[in-house]
């Protein structure tokens, strides 16, 4: 019986070409664009889950209360954290404090290269499973001067992996013995490393980390299996205060390490979402593809039931029941669902190196993988099914004496349901229009939007090795080289300040207040380069020897002090007292999600980053200015730089692409619904011919005609505006919360989005509608008879 399903269903696909085409373009594209999603879905899923103490893996965060009661939460932690947990916690069985990421120049003999890695504590490789080529994971980073480095790394600086023992220079200044080589890190680790160093010498020349009241790295735990983690979190909440009574607003908890990437976002110091909001969304998404898809097969079917109405009547006249052709019916949809997932398998593969380069993701289809045809055939299965489902059952349902006899009549709960069906696919495809158009408006309000400072024309460029000791000399040639305004530097990005203190007191400071207070250490020139409106006082002056103890400020810090007058006023910052010399203007410190905090600046001659100004029009001629500057200047490290614009775009790189990829899918949804709709309006067409062909003989125009077969789609787009307008608004609403500056979500969006639909569906039934319209009276009359 299958057999003969199957041959039935391939005669029926092939007798009807052109809608078999439009049938599978319309699964075939929903599926496609649902399989890509699902695989960036997959993806990120996937994330950190591949170490074999996964479940057993926590990372240490804390909980910062400093004024009001609003809870922030980070996963910077005290450097002395670590051990003293796996030394007063029973279940801790592991733990390892590891630091940020950060670049530095790995060198043997002529070979020299930037890598980014890390320092760490020993116990790095027994509690994360980053699989070793050669060396002993439990010994690895032991020595003060021991190095593991990735394959990669160890192909660029020997030309092979079997390097155990070799030296290898960092930052041109100290020889580490190479003691493991594993394998690069995957993508799918949120811990990327190309080296790892042993945490020793990091903490000879950061001694703030022996603090319990500093944080500057991560702490990860392991415990051991089966331990209660609610009574360990119990147990560590007020572990920082137990050895430093002075942290009295630090809380500690653990949290799963194989959730941190997905659920990092907190809110009052407890979980609330993160990258999982956008995993929902797009997966939300993929199933609205393919159900507009699957609604547009069903309407395309039903537009061709007028005609298959006669054959299903003799069937069941022959004997055929229900169930068989019920069979039969589904059969050709799961034919049609096949056919339609070769070709998104094939599309799928030709878009997935451009989808990669936009996700920023080296995504493969796994073809080896069982698992995966399964879930390909499954995908597959159930689009056909429920393609089928409502076709199967309405045509298997006609009676066949009404049929013969030319009396049938579709009932009002048949076309109310097609009706719905229409309205359900034109309110999931605003929706995305809506959404796409919102998410839109936010982005460009990021890239426009005025910063307080001028980011344009500004290059970013490590002070590393030499550079760093010979600053004055290498700001003087830089200033006067062609193409260049101003040279300053700072601690960091200034657009990406991370380091705050309460450390702050000035004259009528409450007792008790613990204000966080953003800071960033600059030099000379700060505010004229990054081209900060200066509003009282001003900038740090070399001739001003007392400038080394003296401070600006932005308007949120005086306001927070309670100044009126902020230049002239006393302030001590980590106990070193000087007064403020210049206020300047409120600038974003960070990304737009959070407001502008406090911000205090300053002087301090071993920042990290170098900001130049260039003069624009002159950029080219100033970037080489700066490489000939650094090589003469800094010659064992290669020439490096960024642009501040560049940074600025990294921040806001999620947004960016879920606008990118929301804006393309709506696309093909409402492509996918029109081809729908461009199958209801046929199918509207054929059951009105009599009655057009009427009303041209009683002298109805083309537009005319048009009007009537048009209105009645038009009113089923509406209603669909009227349903997804609030649904979209509510659910952008809740998108935009996370941002502390957004847009407000205006009137004129629903309105654009409702007319594009409107217009898009009147462009799509007017084909068929002057089609009919067009058609000679006297034909459409004999051929409705």
């Amino acid at each position: 019986m299958f057999r003969n399903y199957l041959k039935i269903a391939w005669r029926n696909i092939a007798k009807s070409k052109t809608f078999s085409f439009i049938n599978v373009l319309g699964l075939a594209l929903g599926m496609t664009s649902s399989l890509l999603i699902l695989l960036w879905v997959q993806d990120e899923r996937s994330i950190d889950q591949f170490h074999t103490n996964g479940p057993n893996i926590y990372a240490v965060l804390e909980n910062q209360q400093w004024t009001g009661n609003d809870i922030s939460t980070t996963p910077s932690t005290p450097g002395p954290l670590a051990f003293a947990l796996k030394a007063d916690v029973p279940e801790v069985v592991l733990s390892v404090k590891v630091t940020w990421q950060e670049e530095h120049l790995l060198s043997v003999g002529e070979k020299a290269y930037k890598e980014k890695g890390r320092y760490s504590s020993p116990d790095l490789f027994q509690v994360f499973s980053f699989p070793f080529v050669h060396g002993d994971p439990k010994t690895a980073i032991a020595e003060p001067t021991s190095i593991v480095i990735s394959e990669k790394a160890a192909q660029k600086l020997f030309g092979r992996t079997d390097v155990l023992g070799r030296m290898v220079r960092v930052d041109n200044k100290e020889d580490h013995k190479v003691t493991g080589v594993v394998k690069d890190i995957p993508e799918t680790s949120s811990l990327k490393f190309d080296f790892v160093l042993p945490e020793a010498p990091y903490e000879k020349e950061n001694n703030w980390l022996e603090k319990w009241d500093n944080n500057g790295i991560r702490t990860y735990v392991m415990l051991s299996p089966g331990a209660n983690v609610d009574a360990v979190n119990a147990k560590i909440l007020n572990f920082i205060k137990k050895h430093d009574k002075n942290v009295t607003t630090i809380t500690t908890f653990m949290f799963p390490y194989e959730k941190a990437y997905l659920q990092s976002k907190f809110t009052n110091g407890k979980p609330d979402g993160g990258r999982i909001e956008y995993v929902r969304i797009f997966t939300i998404v993929a199933l609205f593809l393919l159900i507009i898809a699957c609604i547009n097969f069903m309407n395309l079917a039903t537009a061709r039931s007028a005609k298959r109405a006669k054959e299903v009547g003799i069937r069941k006249v022959v004997g055929a029941e229900g169930s068989y052709l019920v069979g039969q019916f589904v059969g050709e949809a799961i034919l049609t669902a096949l056919f339609s997932l070769l070709v998104a398998i094939i599309l799928v593969q030709v878009l997935l190196p451009s989808f990669n380069t936009l996700t920023e993701k080296h995504i493969d289809i796994q073809y080896t993988n069982p698992f995966y045809w399964l879930t390909l055939l499954g995908l597959a299965l159930i689009t056909g099914l429920v393609s089928g489902s409502y076709p199967a059952l309405f045509l298997s349902s006609l009676q066949p004496v009404k049929v013969l006899k030319g009396t049938l009549r579709f009932n009002t709960g048949a076309v109310l349901f097609r009706q719905g069906l229409v309205v359900f696919q034109f309110a999931l495809s605003l929706l995305l229009i809506i959404g796409t158009l919102i998410a839109g408006r936010q982005i460009d309000y990021i890239r426009t939007k005025n910063l307080g400072l001028d980011r344009e024309n500004v290059v970013y460029m490590d002070l590393e090795g030499d550079l760093q000791k010979r600053f004055d000399a290498f700001r003087e040639e830089l200033i006067h080289a062609p193409g260049i305004q101003s040279v300053s530097s700072a601690g960091n990005d200034p657009m990406q300040i991370g380091s705050s203190t309460t450390g702050v007191e000035w004259t009528g400071k409450p007792e008790g207040d613990k204000t966080l207070f953003t800071q960033l250490p600059i030099s000379y020139d700060f505010v004229k380069t990054m081209k900060i409106k200066l509003l009282d006082g001003r900038e740090f002056s070399k001739g001003t020897i007392t400038d080394s103890t003296n401070y600006i400020v932005n308007e949120e810090a005086a306001r927070r002090m309670g100044m009126k007058q902020a230049v002239g006023q006393d302030l001590k910052f980590w106990n070193k007292s000087g007064k403020i010399v210049g206020l300047i203007r409120n600038f974003h410190l960070n990304s737009l999600r959070v407001a502008i905090e406090p911000l205090i600046l300053r002087l301090d001659s071993t920042n990290n980053t170098l900001l130049v100004r260039t003069t624009p029009g002159q950029t080219e001629k100033a970037l080489k200015s700066m490489e000939r500057l650094a090589k003469q200047f800094n010659p064992a490290y290669p020439f490096d730089y960024k642009f501040a614009d560049e940074s600025f775009k990294e921040q806001y790189k999620s947004e960016t692409l879920i606008g990118t990829l929301a804006n393309a899918f709506a696309i093909i949804a409402i492509f996918i619904a029109c081809l729908g709709l461009f199958g209801l309006a046929m199918f509207t067409a054929e059951q009105r011919t009599k009655e057009i062909g009427v009303r041209k003989v009683l002298g109805a125009s083309v537009p005319n005609i048009v009007a009537l077969l048009s209105k009645d789609f038009l009113k089923l787009v509406m209603i669909a505006i009227l349903i997804a307008s609030p649904l979209a608004w509510w659910a952008m609403h809740q998108w935009l919360k996370d941002f502390a500056y957004r847009i407000d979500i205006s009137w004129w969006v629903f309105a654009l989005a409702g007319i594009m639909a409107i217009a898009i569906a009147q462009l799509t039934v007017s084909f068929q509608s002057i089609k009919a319209a067009l058609m000679n009276p006297v034909k459409s009359l004999r051929s409705a008879e």
